[in-house]
């Protein structure tokens, strides 16, 4: 008898459902939204597994989330090869998505086929890139090797240097039409899911009624078929107050008051006391 439950229930008892891309699209038909957080680590992931999070995203995010870049252009693929790696060891119920690396997919199929060959290997159960039509051809070649693929558009992080910053995109009406086109071309080549990030709320709302595939929002309004956000903008960690995000806890006040208690107990000499030592 399969343990495997749709999006947004319970597992069953006898064990963990294990998330498929039918059961996105199953959610995108049914109108149940279904929520994607990032992941790079075993002990986020394995508290995001418990939560019922049916998508975990490693990040190129990891870049200046983790690592202390400035932008995710500096993220490396062994970065992603190494970070997916933790995540996919950590978890068996999420769908696990890793995104390409910046440089490991821009010179054509090949270049995506061999990285993606890599971040399966490394456990990743679908990879995602960022572009519209003019990166087609890899997602095909991905998808014909039998790679899941997530697209990416709207405000791509990757190309912030040629976008002029982190800016809403869409907003005219030929930006917002090839949008739409964008992500019937990458639907079209086999993608099983598409990002939209900085995207108005109407723009990503036409989008995702012209695809049979899911659409993901983060800052593109209620109406995508499912959401992400950075963890540690969620948990409140990281500090970044933009406007499409809402911090569902106050980790970074949480974890800075820890600290100043172990380090007052410390010069106390009130801890470790009696019970945390040995005779």
């Amino acid at each position: 008898m399969s343990t495997e439950s749709p999006v947004g229930t319970p597992s069953p008892a006898a064990g963990p459902a294990k998330i498929r891309l039918r059961h996105l699209q199953q959610a995108k038909a049914q109108g149940r939204p279904f929520a994607m957080l990032t992941a790079y680590d075993q002990f986020a992931a394995q508290a995001f597994e418990a939560a019922g999070v049916e998508v975990l995203l490693v990040g190129d995010s990891v870049g200046t989330t983790v690592l202390g870049h400035s932008s995710t252009t500096a993220t490396t693929h062994q970065d992603m090869l190494t970070f997916t790696g933790a995540v996919a060891r950590s978890v068996s119920r999420p769908l696990v998505v890793a995104d390409l690396a910046f440089g490991t997919y821009e010179a054509g199929p090949t270049d995506a086929l061999r990285h993606g060959v890599e971040l399966v290997r490394a456990g990743a159960e679908v990879v995602k890139l960022e572009g519209g039509a003019e990166v087609a051809a890899q997602v095909q070649a991905l998808v014909q090797a039998g790679i899941p693929v997530f697209g990416h558009l709207g405000f791509t992080p990757q190309s912030v240097n040629s976008l002029s910053g982190h800016r809403v995109q869409g907003r005219e009406e030929a930006a917002a039409q090839k949008l739409v086109d964008d992500a019937l071309a990458l639907q079209r080549a086999g993608a099983a899911a598409i990002v939209l990030e900085l995207v108005p709320a109407a723009v990503a709302r036409a989008v995702t009624a012209a695809l049979d595939v899911p659409t993901i929002g983060i800052g593109a309004g209620p109406e995508c078929d499912g959401q992400v956000l950075v963890w540690q903008d969620m948990a409140g960690l990281s500090g970044f107050h933009g406007r499409f995000v809402k911090a569902f806890a106050d980790l970074r006040t949480d974890l800075q008051q820890a600290a100043e208690q172990y380090r007052a107990e410390v010069g106390a000499r009130s801890y470790p006391g009696p019970e945390h030592s040995f005779e």
